[in-house]
């Protein structure tokens, strides 16, 4: 370890602040430092134990800071990263923590180079905030099951959308209306703005809302990508896309019936990711298909997850994963 760093690292450990004051690189070795010593050479393919230690350097890491001063990252050799003026434009000096600088420089460069998917002609530019796939199996898996599709395409809606890609999806194979609502509101605001370069503006509907809690209207089709982990602490911001609190499920399927046509068709894509690393037995849709009488399934498409680049320095628990695409109808009541 670099003992000079000693103290720093010491200091973020017992929860005290450290600022940054020469140069960006400073900031990067801090962290590298930091992250030997809370993973230490612990055994990373124990998946809980593995996410209990990221959770760990996630708090110590955001003690570090980082001074912003009219717009630009105070230190020396530091990127220039435009969402500093877009976001904080009327601040003039002020400290994020590096982890949040680092997340709005990476967030910048996706945002200038844009993303291509999978059944788009033009790249999504994901705003700050939003959630965005960089895995695209399960997009893949829903376009080729999208592109058979022989249901009416009246109307969809697209339950957490995120950036939008599923609603773009949707909206390319002939949707003649889509609803696209999501809690986040920078998603809304990213939607938007890739709803304009594609030219969709009067066929999707953007609203914020908390599954269907703002949504009035029924539909032919239903598409949700929900979280595939359940939380195992109190979540915030963009982790509600990665992580699922108690609950959300069962709300989602109460009112998923609500809103679908009698004819229609609810689409889910999963992952068995939390059953293969034992973080639970519980699988949200086999539990709701078990234990209430709502949905039937129609199909099960699946596809094995691709392994991480062999360049990443990041542990995969891939091996066993297992993408799903959950087709259900709805079950009608007999009156």
């Amino acid at each position: 370890m670099n003992t000079a760093l000693e103290p720093v690292i010491q200091s973020l450990i017992d929860e005290k602040y450290a600022l940054i004051e020469d140069r960006y690189h400073s900031g990067m070795s801090v962290l590298a430092e930091l992250k030997n010593r809370i993973f230490g050479k612990k055994d990373k393919s124990d998946f809980k134990a593995y996410r209990g230690k990221r959770s760990e350097f996630h708090e110590a890491s955001n003690r570090l800071l980082v001074p912003v001063r009219d717009n630009k990252i105070a230190l020396e050799k530091s990127p220039d990263i435009g969402w500093l003026k877009e976001l904080y434009p009327d601040i003039a000096n002020f400290m994020l923590s590096f982890p949040q600088i680092q997340g709005l420089n990476s967030s910048w460069q996706w945002y200038l180079k844009g993303i291509s998917y999978p059944g788009l002609n033009k790249k999504i530019h994901p705003y700050y905030g939003a959630y965005f796939p960089t895995r695209f199996e399960h997009l893949r898996l829903f376009y080729n099951w999208l592109k058979n599709y022989s249901g009416p395409k009246t109307a969809a809606i697209d339950v957490g959308t995120g950036c939008g890609v599923l609603s773009f999806q949707l909206l390319t194979q002939g949707f003649e209306k889509v609803i696209a609502s999501d809690i986040n509101s920078n998603s809304l605001i990213s939607v938007s703005k890739s709803a304009e370069k594609f030219g969709f503006e009067d066929r999707l509907d953007i609203l914020q809302s908390d599954l269907f809690d703002q949504i009035d209207h029924k539909a032919d089709l239903i598409v949700f990508n929900p979280p595939w982990l359940p939380a195992q602490s109190e979540i915030t911001g963009l982790d509600h896309a990665i992580y699922y609190e108690p609950g959300l499920f069962e709300r989602f399927f109460e009112q998923a019936h609500n809103h679908l046509n009698a004819e229609g068709t609810l689409v889910l894509l999963f992952s068995n990711l939390a059953q293969t690393e034992g973080v639970t037995q519980l699988h949200p849709v086999k539990t709701e298909l078990s234990n209430y009488n709502r949905f039937r399934k129609v199909d099960l498409l699946e596809k094995k997850a691709v392994k991480a680049s062999r360049k990443s320095k990041r542990r995969s628990h891939r091996k066993n994963e297992i993408i799903e695409l959950w087709v259900l109808e709805k079950v009608l009541s007999a009156d």
